[in-house]
């Protein structure tokens, strides 16, 4: 076999050596990379656990193949330094995107920006982290059609380079609280005050538990980051518009339960409305009036014109 290779294809016996034990390698690889998987799986029933265990066994798999293939072929090579400092060059200018985006791998795992389990925006790309790879991580897609931060269904691959040219925010880390509000228009007629001590007390229903652990919370974000927050308890704004008076419920909120929350809240904001007469839902209205019919005296303004033509009238 040996001779009719390197008389058919030219590969000389070291050369065929060399491809033997890298196929060798490989194999064995393989084989125990997939019987610590199988051991892992029968002893570890947490899919977090798992999906921890399974990555490092394959990164541990991955790096020693490569450095067992490295040293096979590079025979003159016996330091890690040299062997990984060559390795690192020639990548670095064959593949440049590829590198860049495994040096974003080594910041993710390194800084930690982000883990599989936390809700991201990365650029215009919102939604929870489900995988990280060498070369990629996976976001479960939230918003984009789909209203309050909930599912669109669609998975979105990008790359880890990504995190040097993008602003990161992170919905779980630091303070794990966000800030929600709900806009309610009411009319001009109806008794606004009435209307703000109801979404008060309803504000206070559905957020006012969070309060006590959002300042804790907060105690121990600051430790890492400037945030300053004097107020974390709901509060309701007022703002005149067009339509209305405009009402705005501020409250903190988990990022997950956003949406559930704003619907219980508009739910009892419906049900209390609707059992007083003084306050009403306003909305966008356009108004039309004659003076004379509403029995306002006609302005000189308003006379001129009628003048003029009875004028023009008389001169024809």
């Amino acid at each position: 076999m040996t001779d009719w290779l390197q008389t058919r294809l030219g590969l000389s016996p070291e050369l065929q050596g060399k491809l033997l034990l890298t196929l060798l390698t490989i194999a064995v690889l393989w084989i125990l990379h997939r019987l610590a998987l199988a051991l892992m799986y029968r002893r570890v029933t947490d899919a977090w656990t798992r999906y921890r265990w399974r990555k490092g066994i394959t990164y541990a798999a991955l790096g020693l193949g490569v450095l067992l293939v490295g040293r096979t072929w590079f025979v003159g090579i016996q330091t890690l330094v040299t062997f990984f400092g060559l390795l690192s060059a020639g990548l670095a200018i064959a593949l440049k995107d590829p590198v860049v985006n495994l040096a974003g791998w080594v910041f993710i795992v390194w800084r930690r920006p982000f883990e599989v389990g936390d809700r991201i925006e990365i650029g215009s790309n919102k939604g929870d982290v489900i995988d990280i790879r060498l070369q990629q991580f996976t976001l479960n897609e939230i918003g984009n059609w789909v209203a309050a931060d909930q599912s669109s269904g669609r998975i979105i691959h990008i790359p880890n380079g990504s995190v040097f040219t993008a602003p990161v925010a992170n919905y779980d880390r630091g303070f794990r609280y966000i800030w929600n509000e709900v806009a309610v228009l009411v009319t001009f007629e109806s008794d606004w005050q009435l209307a703000k001590e109801i979404l008060t007390r309803i504000a206070f229903k559905h957020a006012e538990h969070l309060t006590a652990q959002a300042e804790q919370d907060l105690l121990s974000a600051s430790r890492q980051y400037l945030i300053n927050y004097t107020k974390l308890t709901p509060i309701v704004y007022t703002k005149v518009v067009d339509s209305g008076v405009q009402l705005t419920i501020r409250y903190l909120i988990e990022p997950r339960k956003r949406r559930g929350t704003e619907h219980a809240i508009w739910e009892d904001i419906l049900t209390e409305f609707e059992a007083t007469t003084d306050v009403e839902l306003g909305y966008h209205t356009v108004r039309s009036f004659k003076l004379t019919e509403e029995g306002k005296q006609i302005t000189r303004r308003a006379r001129r014109p009628q003048r003029a033509s009875q004028v023009h009238d008389t001169n024809e």
